[in-house]
Order: structure tokens, then C-alpha cells, then sequence
């Protein structure tokens, strides 16, 4: 079965995008879930010292991303990690691993988006609808985002500047209620000082599991290399848009995290699952911000969750057009155009995880989703780093970014390091290997159909 399309036959994709949609697309692609949810759990973890951890990731985020900037400016496709991982290995299991990882992270980002919103809702609402009601309405976000995916809904960089705009609204209340509390004297900024971990971990194995966890907070940076064909002189734009973009976001979490141990202690916090929530209540009482925020919240997450759970829809039509997966997978509903085959399935899968990880770790969903989503997205990230020390060997006729030689190495390092069982819990495993599991039986039966010679995956054509 040839491609249906050829770069040949295709126009050029329109280069509108500048330095500010770009910066504003990273900005709001990182902010999000992250912070929302898993605040509370970084401070359980190394108590008032989370500011610490969130620095941490935010340094492994940045030297990983000096390897992304090399890559994109070096080859500026849309089809990000598989591209380059076809292009430094040429092996095929391999890449299909890396790109059903990158979609396995998309499915577990999604579902912790769709648990926070669920318990925010019940809390907005006032609901008593008792402790089924979280998972009930979760799967319902769930089924409204797979509807309005079956419309054919894309992401608009105006919709991206709104949300992101409501998210950072979010964290700026945050943030100035515990200003305006501090100069109340009601907050006890010793707090941010104060290293306390669990009496089974040394005080360098609970900052590497809360590194691991804050991890899940600094990603979404990558996704925008899939915009590089769309971006103005992308090898000039895009290492300081990026780098600015992860800066600014990491000193938002930085001021968030000091801010919530000083206003709220940090047992309170580390119970909490709407850890901000606790902060804006205990810091301003008397104001009417404990009604709104959880709305703010609700807004600041959903996006996260529809453009995830579009990305994973798209790859998973993507491979089966490419006969990487089952061909029934690359159905399109005709008028809307819309992969209907491809959505009926991320979507079954993310009722999957919200219903099954709830029944194993109940109160700690959103823990063990969320550091399955960093844990998979770190094991790519160590994955890019090497290929791009492979591809330093092999020079294209383009001005490109060049990051420093020894960057790449503390990459993969870094990312392995924070891959390993001192980082991660078993549960986070059990979830990524039952993902990519189901990914490989798929590729093994669609292999076993064809029988073909043919090369089964083409990434290129991965972000079409």
C-alpha cells in the first residue's frame, strides 16, 4: 500500500507564526495540570523545599531542550522524536516505541487532566454525589472531548492564547494572595526552607522522586517542535523562544510552590488533591476567589486534555496508514472528515486508565497518572538526547542550532537516571508498560497481516 500523499504533491505549509504565538504556544502548552494538580505532592515528598525538585526538572527540562533545539533547527519536520530517532537509528521497532510512548503520554496526561477537572467540579458545584462521582464525571469530559474530536475540532492558536491566558490568571491569584497574605503576617516562609521526607528515604531519593513527579509540570516544551514548519526563520526563533518559554514558566512554579508551603503547612497541602485551591482559601477568606477558582482551574486543564487526546487520535491514524497498526484504525467518518476509528479508541483506552487506576490507587490517581506521563516522556527525552550526540556525525547542508557538545550527554544521562525505580513508583510502571504492551501486540498483528518488506513506519509523515 503506497502513501496516499507525497512532500512532492503537497504545498508548503503557510510560515505565520512569530515569536510571540510561539513563545504564548510553549507558555500555554506547560502551564496546565502540572502545577494544578500535583503541587501538594512534590511538597509531601521533600516538604516545603518542593521550589527545590521544580528547579531541578526544570534543568533537566532545559538541557533536554538544547538537544530538541539542535534537531528542529537541523531538521525542521513536523514529526518530532520519531523523526529523529528514524533518522539517528533506522530502527523500526525502535521508532515505533518512541512515537506509541509519546501517544501513551498524551493518553496519561489526558486522563490526569480529566481527574483534577472531575474533583474540581464536585468541589465548585458543591456536589455530594459520593466517591464514584470523580470517576463518573472524568469519563464524562472524557466522552465530550471525544465528540467534539469527532467534529473535526483543531487547535487554534487564538483558542491557545485564551486558555493560556486563563491559566496563567490562575496562578497570578495564587501568587498574589500570598503576597497580600504575607503582608498580613499570616504565612511562615521558614516553611520554603524546610527539607522533610519520609522516614524510608534519604533526603537525595525523595528529591529525585520529587524531580521525577515536578518533571510532569516542565513538559509540553517538546510539542512545539511540531510547529517548526509553521514558525518565521525557525533556526533564529525558536532557541531563545523556546528557552524564554521554559524560564518563565519555571519562575511562575517557583513563586507558586514558595508561595503554597508559606500560606498552607505542608501536611494539609500534600492531602489536598486541589492543593492551589487550599492556598487561595486559607490566604484571602473573606474574598470571593474560593468560589471562582475552582472554575479557573476547570478551564486551565480541559485544553490540556482535548489537545492530548487529539495528538494521540492523530498518531494513531497516522500508523495505521502507514500499516503500522491495524488498518481499521485509519477510518475516517466521511463529511467531517475525521479519524472516527482512531478517536473510538484513545478514547476506550482513556476510560481505561481513569476507571483501572482509580480502582488500584484510588486517592493517588492522579499521582501515579502523572508520573507515568513524566516517566514516559523521559525515557523519549533520553532517547532524543542520544540521537542527537548519533547525529552530530552526520552534518546537513543548513545553518542550524548547535548546542554545547556536552550538553546531550548530561541529557541522557539525567533523563535514564530519573527513569530509573528510585525515581518512579511501581504503579507508574505497570501503567507504561501495559500501554506499550497493547502498542506492540497491535504492531505485531498488523506485522503478522502484511508480511511486507516494506519499511512500516515513515515518521515524516507522522504530523501530517
Amino acid at each position: 500500500m503506497s502513501t496516499s500523499t507525497s512532500a512532492d504533491t503537497e504545498p508548503d505549509l503557510k510560515r505565520a507564526i512569530g515569536p510571540k504565538l510561539l513563545l504564548l504556544f510553549i507558555v500555554g502548552d506547560i502551564l496546565g495540570t502540572g502545577v494544578y494538580a500535583l503541587t501538594g505532592e512534590v511538597a509531601g515528598e521533600v516538604g516545603g523545599a518542593g521550589w527545590a525538585a521544580i528547579l531541578l526538572a526544570f534543568a533537566v527540562a532545559t538541557v533536554t531542550a538544547f538537544s530538541y533545539l539542535e534537531l528542529v533547527t537541523k531538521y525542521p519536520q513536523a514529526a518530532g522524536a520519531a523523526l529523529y530517532t528514524h533518522k539517528a537509528f533506522g530502527v523500526h521497532v525502535l521508532t515505533f516505541l518512541v512515537t506509541f510512548a509519546v501517544l501513551s503520554s498524551g493518553l496519561t496526561s489526558a486522563s490526569t487532566a480529566a481527574k483534577f477537572l472531575a474533583e474540581n467540579v464536585i468541589i465548585g458545584f458543591g456536589l455530594d454525589w459520593g466517591p464514584g462521582a470523580v470517576t463518573v464525571i472524568a469519563l464524562a469530559f472524557i466522552t465530550l472531548l471525544a465528540l467534539i474530536n469527532l467534529r473535526g475540532a483543531a487547535e487554534s492558536l487564538a483558542f491557545n492564547v485564551v486558555l493560556t491566558l486563563v491559566e496563567l490568571t490562575g496562578l497570578l491569584i495564587v501568587i498574589l494572595i500570598g503576597f497580600w497574605a504575607m503582608s498580613q503576617g499570616n504565612v511562615d516562609l521558614g516553611r520554603a526552607m524546610v527539607f522533610e521526607t519520609s522516614e524510608d528515604k534519604t533526603v537525595f531519593l525523595a528529591l529525585t522522586s520529587a524531580t521525577a513527579l515536578a518533571f510532569f509540570s516542565m513538559v509540553g516544551f517538546e510539542d512545539s517542535v511540531n510547529m517548526a514548519e509553521e514558525t518565521k526563520d525557525p533556526v533564529r526563533i525558536f532557541p531563545r523562544v523556546m528557552l524564554t518559554g521554559l524560564g518563565l514558566t519555571a519562575f511562575i512554579y517557583v513563586l507558586v510552590s514558595v508561595t503554597a508551603v508559606a500560606v498552607v503547612p505542608v501536611g494539609q497541602l500534600s492531602e489536598s488533591t486541589t492543593p492551589l485551591l487550599e492556598v487561595v482559601r486559607r490566604g484571602a477568606p473573606d474574598l470571593p476567589v474560593d468560589t471562582v477558582y475552582p472554575f479557573l482551574s476547570i478551564f486551565a486543564v480541559a485544553n490540556t486534555a482535548l489537545i492530548n487526546l487529539m495528538m494521540a487520535s492523530r498518531l494513531i491514524y497516522g500508523m495505521a496508514q502507514h500499516e503500522v497498526l491495524p488498518p481499521l484504525l485509519g477510518r475516517v467518518l466521511p463529511g467531517r472528515r475525521s479519524p472516527w476509528a482512531a478517536i473510538v479508541f484513545t478514547t476506550l483506552l482513556t476510560f481505561g486508565l481513569v476507571w483501572g487506576v482509580t480502582q488500584v490507587a484510588g486517592e493517588g490517581t492522579i499521582t501515579a497518572l502523572g508520573g507515568t506521563t513524566a516517566l514516559l516522556l523521559l525515557a523519549v527525552f533520553t532517547v532524543v538526547n542520544v540521537a542527537a550526540i548519533v547525529l552530530r556525525r552526520r552534518p546537513v547542508d543548513r545553518e542550524h542550532f548547535h548546542a554545547p557538545r556536552v550538553l546531550p550527554y548530561i541529557g541522557a544521562v539525567t533523563c535514564a537516571f530519573l527513569v530509573g525505580p528510585w525515581a518512579q513508583d511501581t504503579i507508574e510502571y505497570q501503567i507504561a508498560g501495559g500501554l506499550i504492551a497493547i502498542g506492540l501486540v497491535l504492531w505485531l498483528l498488523t506485522w503478522a497481516f502484511y508480511r511486507r518488506g516494506r519499511p512500516p513506519l515513515e515518521p515524516g509523515a507522522l504530523g501530517d
